[in-house]
């Protein structure tokens, strides 16, 4: 049985309504929070009750160095200023001979922000993009 090592270095698969944006090679704001509203009921002080009340999901940022895929993010953004769609998107973590490890599904979708390279003749850095996506929530 060959198993494959769950702790290798992943990369990230944005796709959005099944097309691919590209790969990332940093991904974080995967995550989900239920806010909670307490309650004392009188004559019980054993404990207070906690009440789920709504989940919130943070904005997830994708960062990689520039390619020919940063094209499609531009597009992207510049599709928004003739009306806003909000299509289905999924994140799926890669291992380096491409085996998805896990994908999260992700509802109406929304870039939010996007933050080009900087050049500087003087660095030795790789030219990154950084994109920032608002969603509802996860997909089943």
């Amino acid at each position: 049985m060959n198993r494959l090592d769950p702790a290798s270095t992943p990369f990230f698969r944005l796709t959005i309504d099944n097309a691919s944006l590209g790969l990332f090679n940093k991904c974080d704001g995967l995550s989900a929070q239920v806010e909670i509203e307490e309650y004392q009921e009188g004559g019980n002080n054993g404990y207070v009750w906690k009440f789920p009340t709504r989940v919130t999901w943070p904005t997830i940022r994708l960062t990689r160095p520039v390619t020919e895929d940063t094209l499609k993010i531009t597009r992207w953004f510049a599709s928004i200023q003739t009306g806003i769609e909000r299509p289905t998107g999924a994140i799926t973590a890669l291992r380096a001979d491409r085996s998805e490890i896990a994908t999260w599904g992700l509802l109406a979708v929304l870039p939010v922000s996007w933050t080009g390279p900087e050049f500087d003749p003087e660095g030795k850095s790789v030219a990154v993009e950084t994109l920032e996506i608002a969603h509802h929530g996860f997909t089943d």
